[in-house]
């Protein structure tokens, strides 16, 4: 084994396997974050690198925004943590999510995206008296127990069976969530209509990872909840204020039942949101609905003041601005400079995505489901992302990325630059 870098080590010592999360670079290309500007970021090495992670799509500003940075330093000032009754921050944010979202007749506050969509599940569960919710293979939900199924199989599922993506997952959890491939309506309606009378909803991320819907695939699983009389989820903790101020459903013009936020709705800070159908979501306060549990809505730091006012700043610059258009040149400006440089080396890698999404991918066609990243060359993108590491530019192997509205010109031409010397490194 390579000796370690003294970064590296003092990572191994406190983090196990040296690392905070799953996702993770390889050691010889590991950092340490200490800073972030506009879009990039700085390592504790003294190196600054092209940031096409955007705090996994929630940075649509980029880095330190002045205006979500003096929001934060004015709440700071008032105060960080008010447990218990609604402040006036999230009250304000809680207003202009409404207003924000088609299906929002009302809101409850979370933490993460994970935890709105492990409430979406239970409102499902509580409203329908069902226990069954379905998703799509390769779909990401978040880290609890009801979403770690057939996010990322070593093989497809036999269908609707999912398979567990972690240790630790108890049977229970795994016998109420069924499987689907996405951007197939025909096996969709085959799950929906066996399972219909246990089946309490159906969760979908309106982009999956980088894969874009069908055209008619979201107002067909409309169409199909309404017809067994199904709840249909979005989660769009991802999509939520990137592919549209209203999201994937001003976006594509299909109204859920419920939809799960997080990302840029916090402005980069620690906040997520369910929001939905009023007579779904008056179960969220206890005796309303004739039962005095309710679904336990509680969580220490739910609407916090801090990221409430960041979010509020956040999506303040999003109205007055409306960079959409920006947002989907930009990003169509880079996989065309990248196609370019991957085309010059034969590489037979394409840059697949649509809007503010883009991903390396090997393969002869466009990806519609899971399937066909089981069928890529992943290890052919994964070592042409670590080569592009190398020349530093950030991004996570073998997972999709973005562009925010600070990416200029300039930093896509450096970040070409860097492809064209990770590909004759690969090569």
């Amino acid at each position: 084994m390579a000796d370690l870098s003294p970064t590296e080590e003092r990572l191994q010592e406190i983090f196990p396997g040296g690392r905070m999360t799953k996702n993770a670079l390889a050691e010889d290309i590991n950092f340490v974050i200490c800073e972030g500007k506009g879009a990039r970021v700085l390592g504790t090495d003294g190196d600054w690198r092209i940031d096409y992670v955007c705090g996994a799509g929630a940075l649509v500003l980029g880095h330190a925004y002045p205006e979500i940075v003096e929001a934060v330093r004015d709440q700071a000032s008032k105060g960080t943590h008010f447990f218990g009754l609604v402040n006036d921050k999230a009250l304000e944010l809680a207003e202009e999510l409404v207003a924000a979202i088609p299906c929002a007749d009302r809101v409850i506050f979370t933490t993460t995206g994970s935890e709105a969509t492990y409430y979406a599940m239970r409102f499902a569960r509580a409203f329908t008296g069902r226990d069954v919710i379905l998703k799509f293979e390769g779909g990401y939900h978040g880290n609890h127990d009801y979403s770690n199924i057939s996010v990322a199989p070593d093989a497809a599922s036999n269908y609707p069976s999912g398979q567990p993506d972690a240790l630790g997952i108890p049977e229970g959890a795994q016998n109420s969530i069924i499987v689907a491939p996405f951007n197939d309506l025909e096996a969709a309606a085959r799950i929906i209509k066996e399972h219909k009378d246990v089946l309490a909803g159906v969760i979908v991320e309106p982009v999956q990872r980088v894969i874009f819907p069908n055209d008619g695939f979201l107002q067909g699983l409309r169409d199909l909840c309404d017809e067994a009389n199904v709840l249909l989820l979005f989660d769009e903790v991802v999509t939520g204020f990137r592919l549209a101020y209203g999201g994937a459903q001003e976006f594509y013009g299909v109204k859920p039942d419920l939809a799960s936020y997080g990302k840029i709705m916090g402005g980069g800070l620690a906040l997520g949101a369910v929001g939905g159908r009023e007579d779904i979501l008056l179960h969220a306060n206890p005796g309303i609905v004739g039962d005095s549990k309710g679904t336990a809505i509680s969580g220490t730091l739910h609407g916090n003041p801090l990221s409430a006012a960041a979010g509020l700043a956040c999506l303040k610059v999003l109205k007055d601005l409306n960079p959409y258009q920006q947002l989907r040149d930009h990003g169509q400006a880079v996989r065309t400079a990248f196609q370019e440089v991957l085309d010059r080396h034969n590489l037979g890698i394409r840059v697949i995505g649509r809007e503010s999404w883009w991903q390396f991918f090997a393969s002869d066609r466009e990806p519609v489901d899971y399937a066909d990243f089981l069928n890529a060359d992943m290890a052919k993108t994964k070592a042409l992302d670590m080569a592009w590491s190398r020349e530093k530019v950030f991004v996570m192997p073998n997972t999709r990325r973005f562009v925010s509205i600070v990416h200029t010109d300039e930093e896509l031409d450096e970040a070409v630059t860097a492809l064209d010397a990770a590909c004759r490194a690969i090569v």
